[in-house]
């Protein structure tokens, strides 16, 4: 065999093998999911999919999850809702909670209203572009 076709040989072996050697390297998981629904189906589904998420086997102790809700997704988040234990559950499984202070602001809605275990970001629309840039997959209900 001459060099050319050799080299040519060795160039398709690593084409060929680097994305299944990438992904088996491949160790922590990151995912951001966009809650902006106040209809309790959706949010009762985005919760059940999450804690899916976390107990699939093969993402099981790898993936960091983050939900991000904004506008009709505040509702989750409010107290006089009841969503406490299902979030609880999620936060205590390591689920980062944040919610949307425009939303806030714009509802008329105090941080008080909410469970004290919530995090907040200035533009919930700002927090997904900005977790997308950095590598998050993207879930949206």
């Amino acid at each position: 065999m001459n060099l050319k076709k050799f080299a040519l040989l060795c160039i398709c072996c690593f084409v060929f093998a680097l994305p299944q050697a990438m992904s088996q390297r491949t160790s922590k998981y990151k995912a951001v999911y966009q809650l902006n629904s106040d209809d309790d189906k959706t949010i009762r589904n985005t919760l059940r999919n999450i804690k899916n998420a976390l107990e699939d086997p093969r993402l099981k102790g790898k993936v960091t999850i983050e939900l991000v809700a904004h506008g009709g997704g505040v509702t989750a988040y409010k107290k006089d809702h009841p969503y406490e234990s299902l979030l609880q559950e999620l936060k205590d499984k390591g689920v980062i909670l944040v919610e949307c202070e425009n939303t806030l602001r714009e509802r008329n809605i105090s941080k008080e209203e909410l469970f004290p275990f919530i995090q907040f970001t200035p533009s919930g629309n700002g927090e997904l572009i900005i977790k997308q840039a950095e590598g998050w997959a993207y879930v949206h209900p």
